[in-house]
């Protein structure tokens, strides 16, 4: 009796495929994250799923909890309270945006960044465009 099973060259390539088919299709089901009160409770899904993931990552700081990937997480912290100019911010940011969120397979792509540095507080908005060919609009996210 073989301990490997015995497949032919077809059985295998059509076991991949449904493999596959099955691995891009997950569904995004979540546990649902009051921010404001910093509490867990009930679950969300789709689209409320991505708009939890896009805050979550950029509220986490990169590289610094050992939880997550080198990738995760948004490098927004290292520029607040730099003395650079209000051009310089502008720039910036809808860059570190995009490599924090960029990882996630739900996000196709990132536009309409407005930027609005105001002493302590930079607040930006942008429109994400999800792999279904959604857009999710954020406004005035204070970072």
């Amino acid at each position: 009796m073989p301990l490997v099973p015995d497949f032919s060259e077809e059985e295998l390539a059509e076991l991949l495929a449904e493999a596959e088919a099955s691995e891009a299709n997950q569904p995004s089901k979540t546990y649902k994250i009051d921010f404001e009160n910093g509490r867990i409770g009930g679950f969300i899904d789709e689209t409320e799923a991505l708009k939890q993931a896009v805050q979550k990552a950029l509220i986490t700081a990169r590289e610094r909890f050992l939880i997550y990937t080198d990738e995760y997480g948004c490098e927004l912290e290292d520029l607040i309270g730099t003395s650079v100019t209000q051009a310089f911010i502008e720039t910036e940011i809808p860059r570190v945006v995009e490599e924090a969120l960029i990882y996630d397979d739900r996000i196709d792509s990132l536009s309409d960044f407005e930027v609005v540095a105001s002493g302590d507080t930079v607040t930006i908005s942008f429109t994400v465009t999800d792999s279904n060919g959604e857009e999710i609009t954020f406004e005035a996210l204070e970072v």
